[in-house]
Order: structure tokens, then sequence, then C-alpha cells
């Protein structure tokens, strides 16, 4: 079992060094392609060099999403402590690194969205103001603003050839971030069925998100520091890894090598990923409740 162990990790270091030097080989290549073509003479091959085999890292490095590093965290304790554990307990969380990647994307997109929909309000009423046309004014706010009705083109169709902008904005609105569009219908709807003043209803809009997207921030701002408090209790037990590795204590042997080990191994495994769930749990629950 241990000799079977090591040959993985042995396989698994091997292959990744083959990435490194092919990454460098082909930055070799390209390089003695461009020197030669501008006239450069010829140009020496062999091995690459310390400065390669960086850039090459650091290329890989970039390449590798995040849930990545989980497996090659797990390989290099596998290595440290001789055992095929930390492999599979990396193997094991990629889709969980995943989903949070995945899902600080999508707030992000969110974010990006709402700000887009205030950015847009505030453009459209400028250009109504100037006195153009609803339809003409949402085509030039979107085009000179972006944001998410340049990617509903539905939206840009119905604006263009008179159809049901307010229904084409509403579905729009479905997107997360773009709920202020409800907003924008109902003012579109109200100025072209009732005559009232499209303008200044964007207005109040515009300040009406700007306030919402403010008291975000601000909650946001207060709930960092429980998000660091959990970020930093989750991060002690790799610190007393490091400790008791210093000490000579063989932490990782300990708890790779024997039933008492691994059963604290699990214990702790299980408790502190509940302590992390519970504590962003709360966190989630006050961003919704507010």
């Amino acid at each position: 079992m241990a000799g079977a162990a090591e040959m993985s990790m042995g396989a698994a270091v091997t292959c990744m060094g083959a990435a490194v030097w092919l990454l460098g080989e082909r930055d070799s290549v390209a390089r003695r392609a461009r020197l030669l073509l501008a006239g450069g003479g010829a140009v020496g091959s062999g091995p690459p060099g310390w400065r390669q085999v960086a850039g090459g890292l650091r290329r890989l490095r970039g390449r590798l999403r995040a849930e990545w590093w989980s497996p090659v965290a797990g390989l290099v304790l596998a290595v440290l402590g001789a055992s095929v554990l930390p492999v599979v307990l990396g193997a094991a969380g990629v889709p969980l690194l995943r989903r949070v990647r995945l899902a600080g994307r999508a707030g992000r997109d969110r974010e990006r969205r709402a700000d887009a929909v205030i950015a847009l309000c505030g453009a459209l009423a400028g250009e109504v103001r100037a006195g153009r046309q609803p339809g003409e004014a949402l085509l030039r706010a979107a085009r000179d603003c972006g944001g998410p009705v340049d990617a509903q083109a539905t939206v840009l169709a119905a604006a263009r050839f008179g159809g049901d902008v307010p229904g084409a904005l509403e579905a729009a609105a479905r997107q997360p971030g773009g709920e202020g569009l409800r907003g924008l219908a109902a003012c579109w709807r109200v100025a072209v069925d009732q005559g009232a003043g499209l303008a200044a209803g964007l207005d109040r809009l515009a300040a009406a998100l700007r306030a919402e997207r403010d008291q975000r921030s601000d909650l946001r701002a207060q709930l960092a520091g429980a998000r660091a408090t959990a970020v930093m209790l989750a991060g002690l037990p790799a610190l007393g890894l490091l400790i008791g590795t210093a000490l000579g204590a063989e932490p990782l042997h300990v708890l790779l090598h024997t039933a008492a080990g691994l059963g604290c191994l699990v214990v702790g495994g299980v408790l502190e990923g509940l302590g992390l769930w519970w504590v962003l749990r709360i966190v989630r629950d006050a961003e919704e409740a507010a």
C-alpha cells in the first residue's frame, strides 16, 4: 500500500514537472521562431533555464482555477505525510471550492448588473431631458452606459421598432441584480399611458437604487468582521500542524497513520465544516433580512 502510494505520488510530481517543462519549451520554440523570422540568426536549443521554469510555474498558476489548488495541496501533504489520504481529500474538495468560486462570481455579476441599471436610469433621464423620444433615448443610453439591457436583444428591438418595452424590461429584470428594471418598466408605462414625466420618475428610481446599494455596502462592511473571524478560526488547525511540525511532533504521521489520529481528523473535519457552514448561514440570513 505504501509503495503504491509513493509510486502514484511520484507519477503525479513527474506529470507536473513535465507540464511545466512543456510550457517552457513551447515558449522557447516561439522565441526561436520570432528571432529567425526577424533575421536574428541561429538560436541555440536546450533544456529550459530557471527563468523559463519560473515563468512556466507562474503561467500554470494563472491558468489553474481556485478549486484546482485543493488537489495540489493534497499532493504536497501526501508527499510530506507519506499517505494517499490527502490526495483523496484534496480531490473531494474540488466541487466545494468550485461552488464557492461560482457563487462569488455570481455575486460580482449581480452587483455589476445592479450598478449598470443605476447608470442606465441616469443616462436615460439625461437623454429624455435633452428632448429625445423615449425609444431613441433608451437606445442611446444603452449604447453609452452599457449594462444588462445591452445583453437583452428583445429590449433593444422593442425600443427600436415600437414594441412592448415595459414587458421586455420586466423579462430582463429576472436576471439577478436586474431587479431595478422593474421600476424602469413601471416608470415607462406610467409615462406613456398617463403622460407623466419620465425623467423625474427615473431620477427618483435611480436615487432609490443608489440608497439600496449603499445599504448593502454598509451591511457587507459590518459583516466583514464576522467573515474574517470565521476564516481565521478555520485556519487555526493548519497553524497547529505547522507548529507541531516545527517542534518535531510529526502531527501528519499521527493523523494519517494511527487510528486515534484518523479519528481526530474525521471528527475535527466534521466539526470545522459545521462551524463554517453555521457562520456563513448566519451571515447570509443577515444579508437576506436586510
